[in-house]
């Protein structure tokens, strides 16, 4: 990916996201999907800038696939790391609503 000027802006600040919730079946990462399951970046036809993965302490275990989920991390800009995502949030929190 190329990142532009104004998105470079936003690295390493606090950011918050909204979108579905898609488990990776791994305790502290998920994927945050601007599309339902079945039309996201992996099972759809959706691309990687449609996602973002979330990196956090533990994932709340009363999630399902496709809620609605509202997120505030800090913004990693990713170009090369192949085992990661775009757009990755560290240390988010679910914001309740």
């Amino acid at each position: 990916p190329v990142f532009d000027d104004d998105l470079k802006a936003l690295e390493d600040s606090k950011i918050t996201l909204s979108g579905h919730y898609i488990p990776m079946g791994l305790d502290s990462i998920f994927m945050l999907s601007a599309f339902p399951y079945s039309s996201c970046f992996f099972c759809g036809g959706a691309g990687p800038e449609s996602v973002a993965e979330i990196q956090m302490e533990k994932i709340p275990s009363d999630l399902v696939v496709d809620e609605i989920v509202k997120v505030e991390g800090k913004l990693k800009l990713n170009d090369s790391d192949i085992n990661h995502m775009n757009f990755i949030l560290q240390d988010a929190k679910i914001i309740e609503e």
